[in-house]
C-alpha cells in the first residue's frame, strides 16, 4: 500500500514537471506582434535614461521581461503577445525617466494598450498632452500621469473618446485650462482625480453623465462658479473632494441624494450657507469636511442623524449659537472641529462622555463659549494636547488638571470664581494685567501660531476674499 502511494506522488511530481517544460516550450513559440514591438521600444526610449534597454529586454513579454511591462495572449490568436500595461515610477526604476523624457506617437502602436501610468517622470523638460494621440488609444480602460511637474497645458478633449476608460488619474501637475465637458461622455469612468494642478474656470455640470463615478477630486486648483446640482445625480459616488478652490454660491441640495457617499470635502472655498437639511440623507456619511467657508449660521441639527460620521470639521466658518447636545449620541465620531467661529454659550459637558470614548480629537478653541468647562478628568488626560479650548474668555474650569502644563498648554483657563476654592458666581476669574492668556490658534488642517490679532486678520482676509471674488 505504502508503495502505491509512494508511486502515485511520484507519477505527480513528474507530470508537474512535464507540463512545466511543456509550457515553456509552448511560450518560447509564442512571439510578439512586430510592429507592436518596435513601438513598445520606441516609447521606453522617449522615457527612461537607458539606451541599451531594447537589447535587455527583446522579449519582453516572455523570456527577457521588464516589471513594468505586462502583456497578455491575444484572443484572436492565441500564438501572439500583446503589451496591456505600461508603467512607470519610481517603485520601478530610479531615476524615474531621462531629462529629455516625452510621451510619444509610439503608444498607437500599442493599440491592445489597457493601463498607462507615469509617475515622477517629468520633471525637467515641458511636456504637454497631445490633443489627439489619448482618443485613439480606444482599449485604454486606466490613465494615470501623476507628480509631473512640468506636465503642463491643458486637458485634451479627445480623452472623451476613450469609451471603455474607467480610471483618469491626473493629479500633482501643472495643467491649466479648463475641465473639458466633453468628458462627461465618460459614462464607465469610476474614479477621476484632477487635484493639485492650476486648472480654472467652472466645473461642467455635463460631469453629470459620468454615471458610474465613485470618486471624484479636483481639489487644489482654482476652480470656479457653483458647485453643479448635477452632481447629485451620480448615485455611486463615494468620495467628492472640491477643497481649496474658488468656489461660491451655496451647497446644492441634490447632493442629499448621494446615499452611498462617504467623503464630502469642500473647505477653503467661498460657499455661503446654511448647510441645507436634504443633507440628512447622506447616512452612509463619514467624513464632513467645510472648514473656512462663510456658511454664517447655526450648527445644523439634522447632523446628528448621521450616525456613522467619525469626524466633522467646520473651522472658521462664522458658525453661531450654541454647540448642540446631539453630538454625544454620534457614537462613531473620532474628531470633532470647531474653532475659529462665533459660537457660544456653555460647552456640553456630554461632549467628553461620548460612548466607548470614541472621541480623540476636540478643538473648541477661539469661540464664545463661556460658563465652567466640566469633562472628566480621564478625558482630559487621554486627549492631552488633542483638547483646544483656548481662546474663550468667558470659559473656566474647578478642575485642577485644566491648569497642569504637563497634560496641554490648549487647556489654559483661569478657575471659576463659583467654586469652593475661590467662592464666587461661576464667572471668570480675571488676571491681575487684564490680559489674555491666549496665544494662538489650532486649526483642524494645521498647528500654526498666530496671536489674536492674527487670527482676527486672517479670518476677516478670508471673508473678504470671498465677497470681493463675488463682486
Amino acid at each position: 500500500m505504502a508503495s502505491a502511494a509512494f508511486f502515485f506522488v511520484g507519477f505527480l511530481v513528474l507530470a508537474g514537471e512535464a507540463i512545466a517544460l511543456q509550457r515553456k516550450d509552448d511560450l518560447s513559440e509564442m512571439e510578439m506582434d512586430e510592429d507592436e514591438l518596435l513601438g513598445l521600444f520606441e516609447v521606453m526610449s522617449s522615457l527612461i535614461e537607458d539606451p541599451g534597454w531594447a537589447r535587455a529586454h527583446p522579449e519582453p513579454c516572455t523570456e527577457t521581461p521588464w516589471p513594468g511591462v505586462e502583456c497578455e495572449i491575444g484572443e484572436d490568436d492565441p500564438s501572439i503577445f500583446h503589451v496591456t500595461k505600461v508603467h512607470i515610477g519610481p517603485d520601478i526604476i530610479t531615476p524615474t525617466c531621462k531629462i529629455s523624457a516625452n510621451i510619444s506617437d509610439a503608444l498607437l502602436k500599442l493599440p491592445y494598450l489597457k493601463a498607462l501610468s507615469i509617475f515622477n517622470c517629468f520633471v525637467s523638460s515641458p511636456v504637454t498632452l497631445s490633443p489627439t494621440l489619448f482618443g485613439a488609444l480606444s482599449s485604454l480602460e486606466h490613465l494615470a500621469l501623476v507628480s509631473n511637474p512640468t506636465l503642463s497645458g491643458e486637458i485634451p478633449s479627445s480623452l472623451a473618446e476613450i469609451a471603455g476608460l474607467r480610471v483618469l488619474s491626473l493629479s500633482q501637475n501643472n495643467l491649466q485650462g479648463n475641465i473639458p465637458k466633453e468628458l462627461g461622455r465618460l459614462v464607465n469612468l469610476e474614479q477621476l482625480d484632477l487635484s493639485y494642478n492650476n486648472l480654472s474656470g467652472e466645473i461642467p455640470d455635463e460631469i453629470g453623465g459620468m454615471i458610474s463615478l465613485t470618486v471624484l477630486d479636483l481639489s487644489w486648483n482654482g476652480l470656479q462658479g457653483q458647485v453643479p446640482p448635477s452632481l447629485g445625480t451620480l448615485q455611486l459616488l463615494q468620495k467628492i473632494d472640491l477643497g481649496s478652490n474658488k468656489l461660491v454660491g451655496s451647497i446644492p441640495p441634490a447632493l442629499g441624494k448621494l446615499s452611498r457617499l462617504v467623503l464630502l470635502d469642500l473647505s477653503q472655498n467661498c460657499i455661503n450657507g446654511p448647510i441645507p437639511e436634504t443633507l440628512s440623507g447622506l447616512q452612509q456619511l463619514q467624513y464632513l469636511i467645510v472648514d473656512h467657508n462663510p456658511i454664517n449660521s447655526r450648527i445644523p441639527l439634522f447632523l446628528g442623524t448621521l450616525q456613522n460620521l467619525t469626524s466633522i470639521s467646520v473651522s472658521e466658518c462664522g458658525l453661531t449659537g450654541p454647540i448642540p447636545n446631539f453630538f454625544s449620541s454620534l457614537n462613531s465620531l473620532t474628531a470633532l472641529s470647531l474653532d475659529n467661529n462665533n459660537l457660544s454659550g456653555t460647552v456640553p459637558p456630554s461632549l467628553g462622555s461620548l460612548p466607548n470614548s470614541m472621541l480623540d480629537q476636540l478643538n473648541l478653541s477661539h469661540n464664545q463659549l463661556s460658563g465652567e468647562l466640566q469633562f472628566p478628568e480621564e478625558f482630559i488626560e487621554r486627549l492631552g494636547e488633542r483638547l483646544d479650548v483656548r481662546g474663550n474668555d468667558k470659559l473656566c474650569t474647578s478642575n485642577k488638571l485644566y491648569l497642569n502644563k504637563n497634560i496641554s498648554i490648549y487647556l489654559e483657563i483661569p478657575p471659576c470664581l463659583g467654586t469652593k476654592e475661590n467662592g464666587g458666581n461661576g464667572t471668570v476669574q480675571e488676571h491681575p494685567d487684564n490680559s489674555s492668556r491666549y496665544h494662538g490658534k489650532i486649526s483642524s488642517n494645521a498647528a500654526q501660531w498666530l496671536n489674536p490679532l492674527e487670527v482676527l486678520s486672517f479670518i476677516y482676509y478670508n471673508f473678504a476674499f470671498c465677497w470681493i471674488f463675488i463682486l
